[in-house]
């Protein structure tokens, strides 16, 4: 290989090496700041998600959530330090949460702005559960949560004297989805850039052997004469 030659292969593999080191810090940083991995530890969330259940939540502003949103969110003061809950959004900036129309019986529901909510995802169908009726207007920069068990829930409800349970949106971590897509797609990408990566530095290697190589035999050459 002449030097020429040699030279553009180096430039080469320092270029894919680097393209690919760049792919895998991108796809980590975007894995780490746009999402959350976690999983399910508690049963509040149930029939939705279960103990045992690997969610991902998109790293959105608390501002960004809307109701019905299942959130992970942090309350140190409630839930102790480096804990994430997950519950439902049920009340944002503004609206009146009431509980509960037609209390004890099977039409037992929670309207907002005097509309009764549809709650299908909740544990057989009780809206409530804990007969405690109340009455939260939401104030601004603050949502007010529920786990879809509502008899097992440590909810909003459980801190009536705290801003009626609201908690502000600024503790909100991400909005959980239902797709893994972009975790897998990043994580793809990130050995992509391995192999990338890789590939530069095995092509970088081979060229300097063979850049060596002339050298020695030329240096040899005369002793075998």
């Amino acid at each position: 290989m002449d030097a020429g030659t040699a030279r553009r292969v180096t430039v080469t593999a320092w270029v894919v090496g680097l393209l690919g080191l760049a792919l895998v810090a991108g796809s980590l940083v975007w894995l780490r700041t746009g999402y959350v991995l976690s999983r399910v530890n508690g049963d509040s969330m149930s029939p939705t998600y279960v103990i045992g259940d690997r969610i991902v939540a998109e790293r959105v502003g608390g501002d960004e959530v809307r109701r019905g949103d299942v959130v992970l969110y942090s309350a140190p003061e409630r839930y102790g330090s480096g804990v994430d809950v997950m519950q439902r959004v049920i009340g944002v900036g503004g609206d009146r949460v009431v509980c509960c129309e037609a209390p004890d019986t099977p039409r037992e529901s929670i309207t907002v702005n005097g509309e009764r909510l549809s709650e299908s995802y909740v544990k057989d169908g009780i809206a409530d559960g804990l007969h405690r009726p109340y009455d939260v207007t939401v104030p601004e920069g603050r949502i007010f949560l529920l786990g879809d068990h509502r008899q097992n829930a440590r909810d909003s409800r459980a801190f009536p004297e705290d801003r009626a349970g609201t908690v502000p949106v600024d503790a909100v971590r991400g909005r959980v989805i239902d797709s893994f897509v972009g975790p897998v797609l990043l994580g793809v990408a990130t050995l992509l850039g391995l192999l990338i990566a890789l590939f530069g530095l095995i092509l970088g290697i081979g060229t300097r052997v063979m850049r060596r190589r002339p050298a020695e035999q030329t240096a040899l050459w005369p002793e075998h004469l």
